[in-house]
């Protein structure tokens, strides 16, 4: 029987969804180019013409690196994710001044080989933070990242650098950026942790091994 044209896309999504997670947790990829590679895999030349209609959201495809790691990553991701989250903690405690907050997958909980740490920090200047590192006698390099609040503001300067021979990537925000920083996610679920946030999540997966 043939599928009607909303159960087929339906369909389309999940397959899609599936295989980008594959390429997310296997490969590293970002979740936009895994999306693209992902419809091109299951699609063929049709994906151009599907266009947005069977691309799956991030959620979607984010429940399926989270079922990927359940089943093939159950003996290592769970470790992986507590050593990120620490090394994370650590990194926030040394930049505490800065307002710092956990983001994407080690806050998720879908962080694997190939992920990097992500915070954002708010400061009253990007360069206060790159000298304070400096300082420090942490190389960085200097990048951008699109802002949280979409693409009518400009992107801002990100510092990336190496701690614990884990990367980490730190998005520099105006301290004005706090007061839109909070919101969750649609799900109910946060989209960045401060320190305690962190500190808990921690705790709480320490309780879990007990």
């Amino acid at each position: 029987m043939t599928l009607p044209p909303n159960d087929e896309i339906q369909l389309l999504r999940a397959q899609v969804a599936a295989a980008a997670a594959r390429l997310i947790a296997a490969d590293g990829a970002d979740y936009g180019t895994a999306k693209r590679k992902a419809a091109r895999q299951i699609l063929g030349e049709q994906s151009a013409s599907a266009g947005a209609a069977v691309l799956p959201d991030n959620q979607q495809i984010e429940d399926e690196v989270r079922l990927y790691h359940a089943l093939f990553n159950a003996d290592t991701q769970p470790a992986r994710l507590f050593r990120l989250r620490t090394i994370a903690l650590q990194v926030m405690e040394h930049l505490e001044q800065y307002n710092p907050f956990l983001t994407g997958a080690v806050l998720n909980g879908t962080a694997g080989p190939h992920d990097d740490i992500h915070l954002q920090l708010f400061a009253d200047s990007a360069k206060e933070v790159e000298i304070f590192l400096l300082n420090k006698n942490v190389n960085i390099d200097i990048s951008e990242t699109p802002h949280f609040k979409g693409p009518r503001y400009a992107p801002v300067e990100t510092v990336s650098f190496l701690w614990q021979k884990e990367g980490v990537h730190a998005a520099l925000y105006e301290l004005d950026d706090m007061r839109g920083a909070l919101k969750a996610r649609s799900d109910g679920k946060p989209l960045r942790a401060d320190l305690a946030g962190v500190r808990a999540l921690l705790i709480a997966s320490t309780h879990e091994e007990i």
